[in-house]
């Protein structure tokens, strides 16, 4: 079981720190644009007004204080002041799988989950920890004090993915735990019935929460690197296969880009954005290629 510590390892927080630096506009375009998101449309009080950046709507330009200034100023709203975020995390025990990459899907969620993290306390949004294994449950309720990133760490560490995969009936309870219209950032491989997953994702998007879907795979799980007989065991139920691996590769590969093309069109029909990653991705890289790609979309 690796430590709180080893999360924190120079290399590890300077691959965070790096993210932000190397998309820093970007990071705070997303931010931004999530800001406002969930609350188009709804009536919110007005609060402040800030400089305009770029990236902000136009629309949101105040034309009298220009006028008055000239200078660009947006009307900043309480809905927008407060973007709370919930880091929802797969504990069932093929979260615990790796082949041969150093970190397991969960050692790599929790990198990601970090990064999001510090960027979230970075902008002085609160942020909380929620993981479904046979249960849904609440771990660290939402701050943005700066010691909530260790925190997170910390509690992530004593944790260990067992037992089977509760995704769809967690996802389905967690509006139980929401107080208001948040930003929902879900991380798991998915390996359940994909119609139940759907239906708890509309009715969070039903309720106006914004969510980020991210599908990780170990690296074999998408590049099928196996050769010769192998026995392929199911780490929730325990039941096992031998296949000949030549024989076997391209029917998987096929069923493999079906399963996420599968996921990919339904988040697409719900407005949720989708994120297929593997372990062999840098998280920092993927996290910026992710982002620009939201901001160059919006």
């Amino acid at each position: 079981m690796r430590t709180a510590e080893e999360y924190l390892k120079p290399e590890v927080i300077q691959q965070i720190r790096r993210l932000d630096l190397r998309a820093k506009l970007v990071v705070r375009g997303f931010l931004q644009g999530l800001h406002a998101s969930p609350y188009q449309g709804f009536s919110v009080q007005f609060s402040e007004h800030r400089r305009y950046a770029r990236g902000d709507d136009p629309k949101a330009i105040d034309w009298l204080v220009y006028a008055k200034t000239d200078k660009y100023y947006v009307k900043r709203f309480e809905a927008e002041t407060n973007l709370t975020g919930y880091l929802v995390m797969d504990l069932s025990q093929s979260m615990g799988f790796t082949f041969r990459q150093q970190l397991t899907k969960f050692d790599y969620t929790i990198c990601l989950a970090a990064s999001l993290c510090y960027l979230m306390l970075m902008q002085q949004d609160p942020v909380g920890l929620v993981t479904i294994g046979t249960k849904l449950r609440a771990e660290l309720p939402a701050r943005s004090r700066r010691s909530q990133l260790s925190q997170l760490l910390a509690r992530l560490a004593k944790l260990q993915p067992t037992g089977a995969t509760g995704m769809a009936e967690g996802l389905r309870q967690l509006p139980s735990l929401l107080k208001h219209r948040s930003l929902l950032m879900i991380f798991s491989d998915l390996l359940t019935e994909i119609p139940p997953v759907m239906k708890a994702l509309a009715r969070l998007r039903h309720a106006g929460h914004d969510i980020i879907l991210f599908h990780i795979l170990d690296e074999a799980e998408v590049a099928f690197p196996y050769q010769g007989s192998y026995e392929f065991e199911d780490p929730e139920t325990g039941e096992s296969i031998v296949v000949d691996s030549a024989a076997y590769r391209e029917s998987y590969v096929n069923e493999l880009e079906a399963f996420r093309a599968e996921l990919r069109d339904g988040c697409n029909r719900l407005r949720v954005d989708y994120v297929p990653l593997d372990t062999s991705q840098q998280f920092d890289k993927a996290l910026t290629e992710y982002l620009l790609n939201r901001r160059n979309r919006f």
